[in-house]
């Protein structure tokens, strides 16, 4: 028999346990503390069912964060094999690539917790200097592509597996929100699978400057958020 080709580069046993590991919600970066504005589209109606969270997450995943978080990770991932002013270049555009100061939050955060984890666990000479050249202020998705770069995580899978998680965060938070069942949950993401393969298949070539986004009602209600009353979330 003939062995299936797919366009994710073979990855060995151990890229592929640290990317697992990396890219697990056991992973300690709070991740489950964010929503990115889903909670006030549910306070909202705008999401209220496992078909409407579907279609947020696509979003979402498609034109949104996951679109320019993708690109930058990509373009992190080459840049970290590359120069320090290449990695400088895509990781101050990172930082101020968001919609509100809520989700810069969430990317901040989560980035700082990566780095200062991975460099605790698998430590390697490029996670040292971008903590020393960003003084630790580092986006995720930049934090994750020079991790992988540094411990040769084909892009392709890198990409794939940190969409899988963001798509993952999301529908955890709907859970919660509507809320909905666990074989929801499973549903939702079975139906994102060809968004997150389309997303990294889009964004694996997008260049630095041609990184962009469309989804203005995500961004509005990541505002409302900040204003909200009642929330269980930090996003």
């Amino acid at each position: 028999m003939t062995p299936r080709r797919t366009g994710i580069p073979m990855i060995s046993e151990a890229a592929l346990y640290r990317l697992m590991t990396w890219l697990s919600p056991a992973y300690p970066l709070g991740a489950f503390s964010y929503s990115h504005g889903l909670e006030y589209a549910v306070e909202a109606g705008l999401v209220r069912d496992r078909a409407s969270l579907c279609d947020w997450v696509a979003t979402a995943l498609g034109a949104g964060v996951g679109l320019s978080d993708g690109a930058l990770l990509a373009c992190a991932w080459r840049a970290a094999q590359s120069s320090d002013a290449a990695l400088d270049a895509v990781a101050e555009l990172a930082l101020a690539w968001r919609g509100s100061a809520e989700t810069a939050l969430e990317s901040s955060a989560q980035g700082a917790a990566f780095l200062a984890t991975t460099r605790a666990a698998w430590p390697h000479r490029l996670l040292d200097v971008l903590a020393l050249r960003r003084r630790g202020e580092v986006s995720l998705p930049v934090a994750v592509g020079v991790a992988a770069a540094a411990h040769g995580v084909p892009l392709v899978a890198a990409l794939t597996a940190y969409l899988h998680a963001f798509a993952g965060t999301l529908v955890s938070a709907g859970l919660r929100l509507i809320p909905l069942g666990q074989s929801d949950g499973q549903l939702a993401m079975a139906a994102l699978e060809s968004v997150v393969a389309g997303t990294a298949e889009t964004v694996v070539t997008t260049p630095l400057e041609e990184i962009g986004t469309a989804a203005p009602l995500i961004d509005w209600c990541s505002m409302r958020h900040e204003t909200q009353y009642t929330r269980l979330f930090r996003s």
